[in-house]
C-alpha cells in the first residue's frame, strides 16, 4: 500500500469516525436509549458538569489501559502502533460527539413515531459510517478492540465476549441512573434496536462501498502494467459426499495409490491456528450453519474487516478457506468436503478433479452400522441430519445446490448396486493421471 492510498484510507476512516459520532447524538437525541457502547457516558453526562464527548473520551482511555493490563509484553511491543493510534481516535470521536450533540440541539422529537424514526435513520447512518470504516480498513474503534483482546485473554469466542461486554455496560448504565437519576435514562427500546438493527444496514450497503475502490487505489502505476508470471497449480482433487457413501475411504484410497497428501480431519487442527478458535468448536461448526438468525445478527463484529467482521461461524469459514487455498497451493492432494470444490473455484480446470460421492439410503445405514458403528436405531435418522446440514452450510456460503451435477466432473454413486470403491478409485486415478 503506498502512501497516497495510505492517506485516502485514514481520510476515509475519518469520515467514518465523524458520522459514527453524529449518528449516536442522533440516536441519543430520539430519546429511546442510545446504542450500549456509549449508554454509560450518556448516563454520565446527566449528573455531572462534563458532556458526552467527555466521559467518551474518559471511558475509552480506561478501555485502552485495560487493553494494555490484558496484553502480554511481546504483545504490547508488536501492536504498539495500534494502541498508539486508539488515542487520537478516542479524542476525535468524543470531540465529535459533543459537536454533533450542539449542532443537534434543535433536534426535540415529542411524538414516539417521530421518535422512532429519529432513532431508525441515526441507525441507518451509523450503518453508513460503519461501512465506511471497514472499507478503510486502517483501524478499529477502541471499544471492539477491547472485546478482540478480551477473547484472546479469556479463550473465548468473539462474538459471545462482545455480548457479554455490551450486556455489562447496559447494566452499568441502569445502575448508574437508577443510583443518580430519577428514573432509568439512556436505556430503552432504542438500545435494544440499535444493536440488532446496524448490522443488517451494514450488510445492505458493503457492496456499495466497491465505488471507493478506484479513489482508494488511486492511478495505477507503471508496474501494474507488467506482464503477469502465469502461475503453476497443483492438482487438486475435492470430494463432496452424502455421510454413509464412503467418501472419506475413497479419498484415502486416492491419496495412497497417487502418493499424494490427504486432509480432512487434519484441517481441523490447521483451521483452528489459522482463526484461534478452540479445536472443538472447528470440529463442531465447520461443516454447519446456525439457522438462528437473531443470533448471528447479535454475534456478528460489523466493525472490523471482513474476516474479523463475521460471526464465529462465518469466521470459520473464511480461516477455512485460507487453510485450503493455503494447502492446495502447497502440493497436489486430496480434500475431503467443507466446500472445497467452491473454494477453488477459480482452479484452473486442469488442475482440479471435482467428486461427488453418493448413495442410496440402505447401503449408507449399512455402512454406517457395520464400518461406523452408529446405533442401528438411529442411524437412518442420523444420516438423513447430517445430509440436510451438509446441503444447508453448502448452500449457505455458495449459493449453490450441493448435489448439482454442474459443480462437479464426477458424480460417482457407491453403493450396493453402484461402483464399488476400488472401481471409483482406479476411475478417478485415471482422470487424475490423463489432468497431469
Amino acid at each position: 500500500m503506498n502512501k497516497g492510498e495510505l492517506s485516502r484510507r485514514y481520510l476515509l476512516f475519518l469520515c467514518a469516525v465523524f458520522i459514527n459520532a453524529f449518528s449516536i447524538a442522533l440516536i441519543t437525541k430520539a430519546m429511546l436509549g442510545t446504542s450500549p457502547i456509549s449508554s454509560v457516558p450518556f448516563v454520565l453526562s446527566l449528573f455531572t458538569p462534563w458532556s458526552m464527548g467527555l466521559h467518551t473520551i474518559f471511558f475509552n482511555f480506561l478501555f485502552i489501559i485495560l487493553e494494555m493490563l490484558m496484553m502480554k509484553r511481546n504483545e504490547i511491543r508488536e501492536k504498539k502502533y495500534e494502541l498508539l493510534l486508539q488515542v487520537p481516535i478516542t479524542i476525535c470521536f468524543g470531540l465529535f460527539i459533543d459537536l454533533s450533540m450542539y449542532a443537534l440541539g434543535w433536534v426535540h422529537p415529542e411524538h414516539y413515531v417521530v421518535q422512532v424514526l429519529t432513532l431508525l435513520l441515526g441507525c441507518f447512518i451509523l450503518g453508513l459510517g460503519i461501512s465506511f470504516e471497514v472499507k478503510a480498513d486502517v483501524a478499529m474503534v477502541t471499544g471492539e478492540y477491547l472485546v478482540q483482546v478480551m477473547s484472546r485473554f479469556f479463550h473465548r469466542e468473539f462474538g459471545l465476549v462482545k455480548v457479554c461486554f455490551d450486556v455489562t455496560l447496559v447494566i452499568m448504565a441502569c445502575i448508574l441512573s437508577l443510583l443518580f437519576l430519577p428514573g432509568l435514562e439512556g436505556v430503552r427500546e432504542g438500545t435494544v434496536v440499535a444493536a440488532l438493527s446496524v448490522g443488517p444496514v451494514v450488510h445492505f450497503l458493503r457492496p456499495y462501498m466497491r465505488v471507493f475502490d478506484k479513489w482508494l487505489q488511486g492511478k495505477p502505476r507503471p508496474e501494474d502494467f507488467q506482464p503477469k508470471v502465469e502461475e503453476k497449480y497443483p492438482l487438486v482433487i475435492t470430494i463432496a459426499r452424502e455421510y454413509g457413501s464412503g467418501g472419506r475411504q475413497l479419498g484415502r484410497m486416492l491419496a495412497k495409490e497417487l502418493g499424494i497428501k490427504f486432509y480432512d480431519k487434519e484441517l481441523i487442527t490447521l483451521v483452528a491456528q489459522e482463526s484461534h478458535l478452540p479445536e472443538s468448536f472447528v470440529s463442531q461448526h465447520e461443516q454447519s450453519v446456525s439457522s438462528n438468525y437473531l443470533l448471528r445478527l447479535i454475534m456478528q463484529d460489523y466493525e472490523a474487516p471482513i474476516e474479523r467482521s463475521l460471526s464465529s461461524a462465518d469466521a470459520l469459514f473464511v480461516s477455512q478457506s485460507k487453510v485450503i487455498r493455503k494447502i492446495a497451493k502447497e502440493g497436489s492432494c486430496v480434500i475431503i468436503g467443507r466446500c472445497a470444490d467452491f473454494i477453488l473455484k477459480d482452479w484452473p480446470e486442469q488442475s482440479i478433479v471435482r467428486i461427488f460421492c453418493y448413495s442410496d439410503i440402505e447401503s449408507a445405514y449399512r455402512r454406517c452400522v457395520d464400518e461406523y458403528h452408529l446405533d442401528a436405531a438411529t442411524a437412518k435418522a442420523e444420516i438423513l441430519r447430517i445430509n440436510r446440514t451438509r446441503m444447508n452450510h453448502y448452500q449457505h456460503y455458495t449459493g449453490r445446490r450441493w448435489d448439482d451435477p454442474q459443480n462437479y466432473h464426477l458424480m460417482v454413486h457407491t453403493g450396493e448396486h453402484g461402483v464399488k470403491l476400488t472401481t471409483a478409485c482406479a476411475l478417478i486415478a485415471q482422470l487424475y493421471r490423463e489432468k497431469a
